[in-house]
């Protein structure tokens, strides 16, 4: 069984995120590590392969500065092997700028392997942009399914078995394969890098690969691709204090009163 795992190298989550301040993106600049939400579904991966009796576990990213850090760590885990696409003219890329790289990225790999991914695995989203979006783009540029919100994966000979997170509990989704699932957190428990694992993961290999390696044109990433423009960025306003109100028979009259200035009832 073949997977493909969609991760993501971000600044270190346990310290506040910076703004680049000529452009107001996220500064990528230090150096980067997996996002902690990738790790369930390069986790799910392992496991969904050991379950098969055997199979390969790729990652794909896109990330500056050729960064891999992020990558050793997941294939310190146990992942395969890994492609990193890093290219100066993918700066500012938006989200389906970013599905592009990636979508091509796997169909290259497809094509050189001549055989694809019977499962992406991604995140539901990233710590550092939270938009969520990523993940369908791919698939529908890829022309899969998706399936999204996934709290238990399952397959079995070629379809995919999941039990899909809602508001009211779960859904029991089938699907045959390849398709595209979404991980929630908590689906699986991460394991930690052994130390063997990290040794091992010197020396599994990286693709690092170019954007004129992929069959995308300047205007269709970068800034130049991208279908936003962040044009300032202004710091939250501090929290002003509260009104505290002393009940004295009337409290009631207040709250209601407070909730009709600000237009809520």
């Amino acid at each position: 069984m073949k997977i493909a795992v969609c991760v993501k190298q971000v600044p270190d989550t346990s310290t506040p995120g910076r703004l680049d301040p000529a452009s107001h993106t996220v500064d990528r600049s230090a150096k980067l590590m997996l996002d902690p939400s990738d790790e369930y579904g390069v986790e799910m991966a392992l496991q969904l392969v050991a379950a098969a009796g055997g199979g390969e576990v790729t990652l794909v990213s896109m990330a500056p500065h050729g960064e891999v850090a992020g990558l050793r760590t997941a294939l310190a885990m146990g992942a395969d092997k890994a492609i990193l696409v890093s290219d100066e003219s993918l700066a500012g890329s938006d989200a389906l700028g970013t599905a592009k790289v990636l979508a091509k990225a796997i169909e290259r790999a497809k094509a050189i392997e001549g055989a694809g991914a019977d499962l992406i695995l991604a995140a539901t989203e990233s710590t550092d942009g939270y938009t969520g979006t990523l993940p369908v783009q791919l698939a529908e540029l890829l022309g899969l399914p998706a399936i999204t919100f996934a709290k238990s994966v399952r397959v079995d000979g070629g379809t995919v078995f999941v039990e899909r997170q809602t508001e009211a509990g779960y859904d029991e989704v089938e699907c045959p394969l390849p398709a595209l699932v979404t991980v929630t957190a908590g689906v699986v428990e991460p394991r930690y890098p052994s130390f063997k694992g990290i040794m091992a993961a010197k020396s599994r290999p990286i693709d690092q690969i170019k954007l004129a390696d992929l069959d995308l044109s300047l205007d269709e990433v970068g800034w130049a691709g991208a279908g936003q423009e962040i044009v300032s960025v202004e710091p939250a306003e501090a929290r002003q204090a509260g009104e505290i109100v002393v009940d004295e028979g009337d409290g009631y009259q207040r709250v209601v009163a407070f909730l009709e200035q600000l237009k809520v009832i």
